[in-house]
């Protein structure tokens, strides 16, 4: 067994609400994790038990941290704590850069949920601190590792099916709570549907065919002027030919979605359709279900980062470049809508 299979990381989550809860649960079920200490202003554990919350998933069962996990109220005293390796932040996005540079200044190992900023500019500073860094920073972009969708990539490259003609994605929610609240209401600061959904989208887009050469984007605005709701067409000269709708103006629910045309068949997958999510239909052939596999992104992606910390090694399936060019793809999607033109990118 080799020192990175047998060393233990010592976390620490910061913002407890559905996605740190969820992050933490991963941690908990992952042998070579072990949660030091939570940070969050309002939301603590009492007598090491977090209540559950909800989300766009399911709803979370309450969590036992154990008595001995520290609880912080500001990441200045959760980043002087020298026990503390990894920090996981699931924060509001304002907050994302600054608190992300403080960490990583701090000399510690960074997963940080979509999206890495809430500006470009403020992604390329990230980066500028992440170069000179002893830590490792990676986006927590939880559709590279999600089944049914880690699975296409590799379609994708070896051209399992041929060449992929055309494309389309598909993730729709109702308007999560937090974003009608407080000082967020609306949704503006963080970025509205286009930059706290649809970016997972943007983001898989580039994953699978590089960055796009412009967008051509029509959305829907709220009052605030956020965007919520937005329908994209990537420009790929020479193809393939590719969209994708994101929107938060769901009555009730959540669902994602994808079609890719493929020259030998068409593969689809529809969250809504459980276990029977993806299904590829070949040329010629019945159609047939694939079984995507267990688990969820949001665990997998936490064991991946797991495993780069305790093997020293950057992570690959998802860079922090790779943060930094969904928000340009975004930033240029919400300039298209805005201005009703192409964008080059």
């Amino acid at each position: 067994m080799s020192a990175a299979t047998e060393k233990t990381v010592n976390v620490a989550v910061v913002g407890l609400g559905f996605m740190g809860v969820t992050h933490l649960r991963a941690y908990l079920a992952n042998p070579q994790a072990r949660v030091v200490a939570v940070c969050d202003a309002v939301r603590v554990p009492v007598n090491g038990v977090l209540a559950g919350v909800s989300g766009n998933i399911k709803k979370s069962d309450d969590i036992d941290l154990g008595p001995d996990v520290r609880v912080y109220r500001t990441t200045e005293d959760l980043l002087a704590d020298a026990d503390v390796e990894l920090v996981d932040l699931c924060t509001p996005t304002p907050l994302h850069a600054p608190q992300v540079i403080a960490a990583l200044n701090a000399g510690k190992h960074v997963i940080c949920e979509k999206p890495l900023a809430r500006t470009s500019a403020e992604a390329r500073e990230i980066l500028q601190v992440a170069a000179n860094s002893p830590g490792i920073l990676m986006p927590a972009f939880c559709m590279r590792f999600w089944p049914g969708w880690s699975w296409l990539k590799q379609v994708v490259e070896e051209q399992t099916y041929g060449k992929v003609l055309a494309a389309r994605f598909r993730r729709d929610s109702a308007m999560p709570a937090w974003s009608q609240q407080g000082t967020y209401s609306g949704g503006q600061d963080l970025g509205g549907a286009l930059f706290d959904l649809h970016i997972h989208d943007a983001d898989f887009v580039n994953h699978l065919f590089g960055k796009p050469a412009g967008v051509f984007s029509s959305g829907v605005l709220a009052a605030s002027g956020a965007i919520n709701h937005v329908i994209t067409q990537y420009d790929y000269p020479g193809g393939p030919s590719v969209c994708a709708e994101g929107s938060w103006l769901m009555a009730k629910g959540f669902n994602m979605a994808y079609t890719l045309f493929c020259e030998q068949a068409t593969i689809d997958f529809d969250l809504a359709r459980g276990a029977d999510a993806l299904e590829v239909s070949e040329t010629g052939k019945d159609p047939r279900v694939v079984d995507a596999g267990e688990g969820d992104g949001y665990s997998k992606e936490i064991d991946y980062v797991i495993e780069c910390v305790a093997g020293g090694e950057k992570p690959s399936v998802v860079t922090a470049i790779d943060g930094l060019t969904a928000l340009e793809i975004c930033e240029a999607e919400e300039q298209s809508i805005r201005s009703g033109q192409l964008v080059k990118l």
